[in-house]
């Protein structure tokens, strides 16, 4: 079998919402060709965002609750799509929602149970895509890069702009990626607190002063200087960035400002040095806030191409890429790459369930 018909599930840090993307995805001539043929993002209600939110201070019963309640929710979702569009999924590939990441503690749980998840859905499903990779010593993320590398493959740099920035790219000839820093997890955080969900075109930010004392805090972790491979949990985020925006005394305009700063010098500092032209791929609901474009490309300079693609690739790159994970498990090809981990070797990661 050469072409699959696959959901791909996706849920971020920034608790936008639940993505699903119906997608294409055939190996012909010895490469991959993708279609995203039906997608949506489903908001979460403020049950689902509370619940979420506050995950990892619950105990264990209420979490292993959650964890099954937020499987079957997807489930139910999954069976709602299918039927209003009338597709035929060959089965479901689902991320979870991240709950804890603490790779160095061998720690990294996504909930959204698939046995549950492929109980409500009817379909199989294809998920838990991090723990062999942290079982065999890697950091379990970034995991979009074997898609980046495969289906991306003509830009120089993958940049995903989601709840977390990371950032992907080919180097002598092996893929590596990292997170890079928070991202909307912050300018959402800060847009909340004026009464919006987000900051609309980055208007907000744009309206605001520099702050040089917060963005000197917010630049100062060590994790920004460290060599990779390396990822970020909400934990680092909650205890190191967002406290420190909590901790200022600014305005939440200028907040936003000096954050999309700090945002934007993280990732410029993320691209090699190069004497031609690069062009960077951007994605995730960063991509959509202009003012954080426009400052991503003045600190990257002229050798650096910002390109932001047709949004229905900004907004479901994530889900078509866990989509083609779940091709790559299903056909028990590597899907998890041991340059960009940091694991013993490469794996081919994933549970499934039949349904």
């Amino acid at each position: 079998m050469d072409t699959y018909h696959v959901i791909g599930l996706m849920s971020g840090t920034s608790l936008d919402g639940l993505d699903i993307a119906y997608c294409r995805l055939t190996y012909k001539n010895e490469n991959w060709i993708y279609n995203i043929l039906n997608a949506e993002t489903l908001p979460y209600s403020p049950y689902w965002i509370d619940s979420l939110r506050g995950a990892e201070t619950s105990d264990a019963l209420t979490l292993i609750a959650l964890d099954h309640a937020f499987g079957r929710y997807m489930g139910e979702q999954v069976q709602q799509f299918v039927k209003k569009h009338n597709l035929k999924p060959d089965f479901v590939a689902s991320h979870g929602h991240t709950i804890f990441h603490q790779p160095g503690k061998h720690i990294s749980l996504q909930i959204g149970n698939g046995a549950y998840l492929a109980a409500h859905a009817q379909l199989p499903v294809v998920c838990d895509f991090r723990t062999l990779d942290i079982a065999l010593g890697g950091q379990g993320a970034p995991l979009v890069p074997i898609g980046d590398e495969l289906l991306f493959s003509e830009h120089d740099y993958c940049l995903n702009l989601g709840g977390i920035a990371n950032i992907s790219f080919n180097h002598h000839g092996q893929r590596i990626a990292y997170d890079i820093a928070a991202c909307n997890m912050l300018l959402n955080t800060l847009a909340s607190q004026a009464g919006y969900s987000y900051d609309k075109d980055g208007d907000m930010a744009r309206s605001g002063k520099l702050d040089a004392h917060l963005l000197e805090q917010l630049n100062a972790p060590s994790y920004f200087s460290e060599p990779y491979p390396k990822s970020l949990g909400k934990e680092w985020v909650l205890e190191h960035s967002l406290q420190t925006i909590a901790n200022s005394p600014a305005t939440i305009a200028d907040k936003l400002h000096t954050t999309c700063h700090h945002i934007a010098q993280q990732i410029a500092n993320a691209l090699q040095p190069a004497n031609y032209k690069q062009r960077v791929l951007a994605t995730g609901g960063g991509a959509f806030n202009l003012y954080l474009m426009e400052l991503l490309q003045h600190y990257a300079g002229t050798n650096y191409s910002i390109e932001v693609p047709a949004p229905g690739i900004v907004s479901f790159k994530e889900a078509l890429v866990f989509a083609f994970l779940g091709v790559l498990r299903w056909r028990n090809q590597t899907n998890s790459l041991q340059s960009v981990t940091g694991a013993s070797r490469d794996s081919v990661g994933g549970a499934i369930y039949w349904g």
